[in-house]
């Protein structure tokens, strides 16, 4: 390998914009040091030894040089998985870029997370093979769902759902408190999301089932819309963001 700033690692491509006249910025999310900018030369050019490897949702093999800047150098790049069927159909490209965005902003240090970056592998895998529900929303989508959910409970997040957070009572429990990090019972949830009892059991199955089983919850428009209220609730209150994909 060339010089000992450069390593090789897997890695995905989680967002990539232009600069300059051929090359590209890229945030990928490696298996071996977490988060991390790059640049990729001369890619936008047409005899680029990079070709389309490097797109977003890509998983690839990659030689890394960490130069005396914050951005690394793609030095190398094998493709382990395209995800090329996910990304030329819309809806599914939107449920991917709902992923990729989560990624950047709850694990935006440069940290390794194995069991971060084996949940984001998994997910492209299952989006490859799901089915497009156009014209639904991709941010209600259960597997978009599912994942955030999952990434919420890696990085030290897991939603309280069994009994009220706040009093203890064995419920029912009728709502959500951001603040509280759990479900409440109707005594304490006068500043609470409100939820059904449906979206409760769906934010459940989809914490507690595998990735691959997400589509089996049920879920209807009301219960996925509540999921993602409570992911939004979260984002914002704890993590002071929001995600621009879930507006789409």
């Amino acid at each position: 390998m060339a010089g000992s700033r450069s390593y090789k690692t897997e890695a995905i491509v989680l967002r990539s914009f232009r600069l300059g006249e051929a090359d590209r910025v890229l945030h990928l999310y490696t298996l071996d040091r977490g988060r991390v900018g790059a640049v990729a030369k001369g890619i936008r050019r047409t005899k680029s030894r990079f070709g389309a490897r490097l797109e977003p949702l890509s998983h690839v093999q990659t030689i890394l040089h960490q130069g005396r800047g914050e951005l690394q150098t793609v030095t190398g790049v094998d493709l382990v998985r395209s995800h090329r069927a996910a990304r030329e159909d819309p809806y599914r490209l939107g449920v991917g870029l709902v992923g990729l965005e989560a990624m950047l902003r709850l694990y935006s240090e440069q940290e390794a997370n194995p069991r971060a970056f084996s949940a984001l592998a998994r997910f492209l895998d299952l989006l490859d093979e799901s089915p497009s529900r156009a014209p639904a929303r991709p941010a209600l989508d259960p597997l978009a769902l599912a994942f955030q959910l999952k990434l919420l409970w890696l990085s030290g997040y897991l939603p309280h759902l069994g009994s009220c957070i706040e009093c203890g009572s064995e419920g029912p429990v009728v709502g959500y408190s951001p603040r509280s990090g759990g479900a409440v019972c109707r005594t304490c949830a006068a500043d609470a999301l409100t939820l059904s009892p449906a979206g409760i059991r769906a934010i459940d199955g989809l914490l507690r089932r595998p990735l691959a089983e997400a589509g089996v919850v049920p879920l209807d428009e009301r219960s996925a819309r509540e999921a993602l209220s409570v992911i939004t609730a979260w984002y914002e209150f704890h993590g002071g963001f929001r995600l621009r994909t879930l507006s789409a």
